[in-house]
């Protein structure tokens, strides 16, 4: 792993931020984003002060704006390379409605077209660092299992908003787009799974609202395992329920929603999922 460099989004917090730690142990070079620069320069001497990494940097983004995603996307893509995205960052269930900088439901937002976006535009960069390094290169999405159906008339809950609805439809929306994706990616060398790291850690989003019942450090420990384990650099589109490949939502499965998700994704966003050579989606996985 020494050579390799990972990108963690929502790395100041949570389960982001024990990730860091563990990963930052492994001395291989961490791209670390933020909301909040002062907590971003406060991870970064912690890291080095505990684990003598001095190969870490900081980037800050609010997910919030569609503008600053793009503009952080334009930036990783003159990395001279990627191996990892982990798009960690995400919002919990709130308790009361917020829209984003462009109007759009929140939680769809930061928790799904944030990580569609980076995913989509930092796609070439995967895909050149894996050939240019014979290796493969990987795309974490940190989910959950909380999943809902999406509603695909009423996405932005502008009819009847609930937190939990919003939290779980997004959290389905990224498992769906890790299956396009990664048959979309097929035979290039950059994997895309997603995950649910652990049930109710410790972390700001859930102990208001939530009893904890799992600890950081065994959601790091999943979530670390798919970005580094040996065994598992040829496995793609699958959902893991923590260690274990699972079953999602129905819906994950269903190739005509997933079509209308990608058609709302390109339409909010202008960005296109695609392959490095231009490629659209096509096919079923998961199945």
């Amino acid at each position: 792993m020494h050579d390799r460099t990972i990108l963690i989004t929502g790395a100041t917090d949570g389960l982001g931020r024990v990730l860091a730690h563990r990963l930052a142990e492994q001395d291989v070079a961490l791209v670390l984003h933020c909301r909040d620069a002062a907590k971003g320069r406060a991870l970064l001497t912690a890291l080095r002060d505990r684990t003598g990494n001095d190969r870490l940097a900081l980037v800050r983004a609010d997910f919030s704006s569609l503008d600053e995603i793009r503009a952080l996307a334009d930036r990783l893509a003159e990395l001279d390379r990627l191996d990892v995205l982990v798009n960690n960052a995400g919002i919990g269930v709130e308790t009361a409605p917020r829209r984003s900088a462009d109007g759009l439901e929140l939680a769809f937002q930061v928790d799904y077209l944030a990580p569609y976006m980076l995913s989509c535009l930092l796609t070439p960069l995967l895909v050149r660092t894996a050939a240019a390094h014979s290796t493969t290169a990987r795309i974490v999405n940190v989910t959950s299992a909380g999943q809902a159906p999406l509603d695909f008339d009423d996405v932005m809950l502008e009819r009847h908003w609930d937190g939990v609805q919003a939290y779980c439809q997004a959290k389905l929306a990224q498992i769906m787009l890790t299956f396009d994706h990664a048959e979309l990616l097929r035979g290039q060398d950059v994997t895309v799974n997603a995950l649910h790291p652990a049930s109710y850690m410790p972390t700001k989003i859930v102990t208001p609202l939530f009893t904890v019942q799992s600890t950081l450090d065994e959601g790091a420990a999943n979530t670390a395992r798919l970005v580094t384990d040996p065994a598992l650099a040829d496995t793609t589109g699958v959902y893991f329920n923590r260690a274990r490949p699972a079953r999602a939502h129905q819906q994950a499965y269903d190739p005509t929603a997933r079509a209308r998700l990608l058609e709302i994704s390109e339409r909010l966003t202008g960005v296109r999922l695609s392959a490095a050579d231009g490629r659209a989606v096509g096919g079923v996985v998961g199945e």
